[in-house]
């Protein structure tokens, strides 16, 4: 019977299965060996002391009591917090884990932890105290510290600082680090070059809210601005590092306006925040601006119960530019945000929609997604930015599902802005930006 199923081209299965190689077991994985370089790459940009992340993961005893906890939340994708949709796009800087390395750091919880050989550690990471970008050129701190109450709402709160510089700066990183992180809805750093009138007539060097001025045109002001964003802060946001050849410019003599939003927690406290700027060594040969898509008041509120509402905000672009980055902002009700380029007809792509980034929205995570590629758009090109809202019980961070969400500053009402980060050329301010030429 056997030399009949040979010739057959048949094998016995007890046969077949012999021949096979005897796999090798596979080795348990240590914290030295296995787990330390996963965390050094992944992990410890937040989960270092001083930083963001609630505990460190930088020594084998910080680690071990948490093994269980970073394998749940590995596999649950819930940790490294990444949030873009992998439909549309690729970005730089994703800190998502490959599926081997979240079977290593599962295996290594079920095996109860063990540290492996000492001698197997990678060199540790060279992290500036402080920072999580090189040691800053200069450090712009808000003289005076703001009081926040334990309870009650806070208005946005201001402090203009001036930079003394005696000429013009191109800054190629920088990062916002509030001493009270955990009383920080937001804070912008906005470039108040020498020529421009906005809250001209404000004190500086001391904070002040819109109501505390006596001006009303004054009062306005704070509220809206064209001068260019130096950088934004938000819940688990990212410095702005940007590629040899591009760099942020505060023009020589320029104020730094901090704009800060505090939420109470129940605790009172102080902040001062501070803005450290790392300088480009060579002048480059394109200037990064921040423009945005907003919504108006128009557009929101969101009605009680509504597990899905929309807002859509369109723009044209007045001049060719090099788009960077996105920085999506809404509140508590924040559940989806999506940018989008509108092609035209003459594109030959008859009006077609096309996905740049979808994000499913996390507040206590707000993100920066740079574009692995930067994408070359022309003058006209239209963008689109949408976002949808969950006003339901299904939302765990909704404070009053019953209520129609309106806009506005605080952290219980809303708003939506599509912040993004394009490069033009370096002579062209964001005013010249502006300045539709008719191409």
């Amino acid at each position: 019977m056997a030399h009949f199923l040979r010739l057959l081209g048949l094998v016995p299965a007890i046969l077949l299965i012999a021949s096979l190689p005897q796999s090798q077991p596979l080795r348990t994985p240590t914290f030295y060996r296995d787990v330390l370089p996963i965390l050094q790459q992944h992990c410890q940009s937040c989960h270092r002391p001083g930083e963001i992340g609630p505990m460190p993961l930088v020594t084998y005893p910080q680690t071990r009591s948490w093994a269980a906890q970073i394998r749940d939340t590995v596999r649950s994708r819930s940790m490294p917090p990444w949030f873009a949709d992998p439909c549309c796009g690729r970005f730089a800087g994703d800190p998502s884990l490959t599926a081997e390395e979240i079977a290593i750091l599962s295996a290594w919880a079920d095996a109860h932890a063990p540290a492996g050989d000492p001698h197997d550690a990678p060199a540790p990471p060279q992290w500036t105290q402080g920072w999580n970008i090189p040691q800053p050129d200069a450090i712009m701190t808000m003289p005076k510290a703001v009081s926040i109450p334990a309870h009650g709402d806070v208005e946005y709160t201001y402090e203009i600082v001036p930079t003394d510089f005696t000429e013009g700066k191109w800054v190629q990183m920088s990062e916002i680090r509030p001493s009270s992180r955990a009383h920080v809805h937001h804070g912008v750093v906005y470039v108040r070059p020498p020529d421009s009138d906005w809250l001209r007539a404000a004190p500086l060097n001391q904070p002040f809210t819109a109501s505390s001025l006596h001006d009303e045109h004054l009062r306005h002001q704070a509220h809206e601005t064209t001068s260019d964003l130096l950088l934004v802060y938000a819940p688990g946001s990212s410095p702005d590092r940007w590629p040899d050849g591009m760099a942020k410019f505060v023009p020589a003599h320029s104020d730094l306006v901090f704009q800060m939003h505090y939420t109470t927690n129940g605790h009172a406290t102080t902040d001062r925040t501070s803005i450290g700027l790392v300088f480009a060594k060579q002048p480059p040969t394109q200037r990064v601006i921040t423009l945005q898509l907003a919504n108006d008041h128009d557009t929101i509120p969101i009605p009680p119960n509504a597990d899905n509402y929309r807002v859509e905000v369109h723009g044209t672009l007045p001049n060719d530019c090099v788009l960077l980055s996105f920085f999506p902002h809404m509140h508590l009700r924040g559940k989806r945000f999506e940018y989008n380029l509108v092609h035209s007809d003459k594109t030959g792509l008859n009006g077609t929609v096309e996905t740049l980034l979808r994000v499913n929205y996390d507040f206590y995570w707000q993100l920066s997604y740079r574009l692995a590629e930067p994408r070359a758009l022309k003058a006209g090109t239209e963008l689109q930015a949408i976002a949808w809202y969950d006003n339901s019980r299904h939302n765990r961070h909704n404070p009053d599902p019953d209520s129609a969400v309106t806009w506005g500053d605080q952290t219980y009402n809303e708003m939506m802005v599509g912040f993004f980060d394009v490069a033009v050329p370096a002579g062209m301010s964001k005013a010249d930006f502006f300045v539709r030429t008719g191409k």
